[in-house]
């Protein structure tokens, strides 16, 4: 990978001489290096993508969407690649790196074809003409778990608005964004309107969040750096978007389909290594099912065997960095420690994988609501069995986190399952295994962030409003 950034339609150098080593997680080779960046990258990307910012936001919506629809093609043209990358860049097994993180940028992508997507820009109300506008320069800063989707969901629907972006993908894993500027590069999209910066968040980030010149960040990360970035950009009253953490809870009543219920749970749970943020890591059941759920997911957890990403028999890759391996140890120390019952897993070292930066698939059973493995976002292969006697009791477990952003809800009756569901403080909660919907918002409350990324949600995040009186 060159190490370059994207600035104003050309690949150039960075101002700063450091770079940043972008390590294999399987391997804990160095794969490539990119540029650790400065404000001054910041200021030449936001110079460039606000004097793009009026031709690029005149244009007709149906025009500024063929451009997305070319990124869509250059998506699908590409789509192995980016999955080997991923897979090499994160760890993210390869047969799910190519059905999720590969796939859903695609599907994400075409849903940003169409201009019907974009609102109608003018309406009459009264003697006023009400009209939206593009808010105009737009930093994103994508994370490291999903690191095409993000970017993805964050830059397109901003384009389809009439705004142009500078984008700063996570340093841990930014070589998928490399492919991506490759990609609109060569759809044709116009100088400056999509820039690409690497470096860190403490100072690319920041100089983003900080910067006058950018009109609005989206931000996806922690809650800790989302409360940071918030804190930054506050200076310059910029509008701020944040997807952040979750805790999610999984709700089984007792006349659930128990089975299909918890091998749902467990896969969702474990999912690109428990590394996402709508991870249902809490599951949440009938006190006399305990014993038969925690057999459940011993077995079922049995499957998730760790080891090489690249083999596509693997469903259990390694953790994104040796950072992130040491902090899902460490939960997993701290809810031994707390009095949890361990089931499956533990601390130690997956048997037979020395190198790389591996977990073992953990169950943990009779945990408490106050322990940390209950209240922490742990992000990794983590699963807490928390027990109820009541449906009421089982709805104050689920609500009680600092985190709303996914729930699930299982039960034979689907009405009392969507019942339960919106009482449950959650930006999504799928019911009884209802599958994930890109048009539809996605985003979360409390602590999980403010805005929604998807769909026509998405993109109306990107716009102003203006009341004109005649």
């Amino acid at each position: 990978m060159r190490e370059v950034i994207y600035v104003d339609g050309r690949w150039t150098g960075s101002t700063s001489t450091e770079t940043i080593e972008v390590v294999n997680p399987a391997t804990e080779e160095v794969i490539a290096r990119v540029p650790a960046g400065s404000p001054a990258d910041v200021d030449a990307a936001v110079v460039a993508a606000r004097a793009a910012f009026p031709a690029w936001a005149a244009l007709p919506a149906a025009r500024r969407c063929e451009y997305l629809g070319r990124i869509a093609d250059g998506l699908a043209e590409r789509k192995d690649e980016i999955a080997e990358t991923i897979t090499t860049d994160m760890g993210c097994p390869l047969t799910i790196a190519q059905k999720v993180q590969a796939t859903l940028p695609i599907v994400v992508a075409e849903s940003y074809r169409d201009p019907a997507v974009v609102p109608e820009q003018a309406e009459e109300l009264g003697n006023s003409l009400v009209v939206r506008e593009p808010i105009g320069v737009v930093g994103a800063i994508t994370p490291w778990n999903y690191p095409l989707h993000q970017v993805v969901a964050k830059v397109l629907p901003a384009l389809a608005a009439g705004c142009t972006v500078v984008l700063k993908p996570s340093e841990v894993a930014p070589l998928a964004a490399y492919l991506f500027a490759e990609i609109v590069e060569a759809a044709g999209v116009p100088d400056g309107v999509f820039n690409l910066l690497s470096g860190s968040g403490p100072i690319v980030g920041e100089a983003i969040a900080a910067h006058p010149g950018v009109d609005m960040v989206s931000f996806t990360g922690s809650a800790r750096a989302g409360s940071r970035v918030s804190e930054v950009a506050a200076a310059t009253v910029k509008r701020v978007t944040l997807e952040l953490g979750g805790k999610s809870p999984n709700v089984i009543l007792p006349d659930a389909d128990l089975e299909r219920a918890v091998k749902s749970g467990l896969n969702n749970a474990y999912l690109n290594g428990g590394q996402t943020c709508t991870a249902l890591t809490r599951m949440i059941v009938h006190r006399d099912q305990r014993d038969a759920v925690v057999e459940l997911a011993r077995g079922l957890a049995g499957r998730f065997v760790a080891g090489d990403p690249l083999d596509p028999s693997t469903r259990l890759g390694p953790m994104v960095s040796q950072a992130q391996r040491d902090r899902v140890r460490g939960f997993i120390e701290k809810g031994i420690e707390e009095g949890a019952t361990l089931v499956c897993g533990g601390p130690e070292a997956p048997e037979g994988l020395e190198t790389g930066f591996y977990v073992r698939p953990t169950v943990f059973a009779d945990v408490t609501p106050e322990m940390t493995i209950a209240r922490e976002e742990i992000f990794g292969p983590a699963l807490s069995v928390l027990t109820y006697d009541t449906e009421d009791e089982a709805v104050a477990i689920a609500n009680d986190t600092d985190y709303g952003l996914a729930a699930a809800v299982w039960a034979g009756d689907p009405e009392r399952a969507t019942a339960v569901a919106r009482r449950i403080r959650a930006g999504q909660v799928e019911v009884n295994g209802g599958a994930f919907n890109p048009l539809a918002p996605f985003g979360g409350y409390k602590q999980s962030g403010n805005g929604r990324e998807l769909g026509r949600f998405g993109l109306e995040e990107f716009l102003e409003t203006k009341s004109i009186q005649r």
